[in-house]
């Protein structure tokens, strides 16, 4: 009877003990079946935090995806002196611009009596690697160099600063690529198609001055200012010859301007002269009338 009474407790503990554990089972069955977040809203989140953070912030792109990082150097200036016959050295500058690759990109020229003076403003472009060379000739051939200023500026670091700008843009268009080829709604969409558009225009923006760096770099620049006192070239009007046909040519202006006004006074010219017709005829008549009465 006392084996009856333990085996019948110990069935049944046994049969609790697999109850409870069916429940925790059960339970944590249940936990395990909540759905997790929507992995789009989470990479549109991040992406979002990312791109708050600003790509000012980030630290540059790794060496790897910076294609150019040599040293960059803008050099210009300006260069002014006296020559004694400008056309020549106007012929010598601009084929010393087509031997080394450079082209005239603007052309001036003034004359100025009061100052007995002819004078030549050119502004030049010439490949950077032959600057030098053809600053070089030019001094080499001038009468008197009445000034010359070169500078020279480093832009390496705003260089790579700008390509590692675009390439920071470029990973993080990827980026919204990849969560437009996942997104499934239509106001995720248009949120990333916005998110592109802005990234898009400040990588063409960045771009466009990569490339106005490039030009400044490949191609120095160079304003010349040359000018000449030769008495051959700019005549004042010291000699006998000038000052002849200078009298001449005024007293011909002079006979067309009183021809002109006179032309313009006609009005007057007639009323003048048939004043002067009327009194002729008076006085005539007086003098008939006196003959008569004597």
């Amino acid at each position: 009877m006392k084996a009856y009474f333990f085996l019948s407790i110990s069935f049944l503990l046994v049969l609790t003990s697999c109850k409870h554990e069916t429940e925790q089972k059960l339970k944590v069955a249940n936990i395990e079946l909540v759905p997790p977040a929507p992995a789009e809203e989470k990479s549109i989140a991040a992406a979002d935090r990312l791109e708050d953070a600003g790509t000012a912030n980030k630290p540059p792109a790794s060496n790897s995806s910076i294609t150019d990082t040599t040293k960059k150097i803008i050099k210009e200036g300006d260069i002014r002196f006296e020559t004694g016959d400008p056309k020549t050295a106007r012929q010598n500058i601009v084929s010393s611009l087509k031997r080394l690759g450079g082209y005239l990109a603007e052309e001036n020229e003034t004359n100025s009596g009061e100052t007995n003076q002819k004078e030549y403003s050119l502004k030049i472009r010439v490949p950077s690697k032959n600057f030098d060379a053809f600053l070089n000739n030019l001094t080499s051939n001038a009468d008197h160099i009445e000034s010359k200023n070169i500078h020279i500026r480093d832009v390496t670091s705003q260089f790579i600063d700008i390509q590692a700008q675009i390439s920071n843009n470029k990973q993080l268009e990827q980026r919204y690529l990849q969560l437009a080829a996942k997104a499934t709604r239509m106001t995720d969409l248009l949120a990333i198609e916005a998110k592109l558009d802005t990234i898009r225009t400040s990588i063409d923006s960045a771009q466009g001055q990569l490339n106005y760096l490039n030009s400044q770099v490949s191609y120095s620049s160079l304003d010349i200012s040359f000018y000449t006192r030769h008495p051959g070239e700019v005549n004042t009007g010291n000699g006998f010859a000038y000052k002849l046909k200078t009298a001449l040519g005024e007293g011909w202006d002079v006979l067309q301007n009183l021809f002109f006004a006179l032309i313009a006074l006609w009005p007057l010219v007639i009323g003048v002269f048939i004043f002067a017709l009327l009194i002729r005829r008076w006085k005539k008549r007086r003098r008939t009338d006196d003959v008569v009465g004597g």
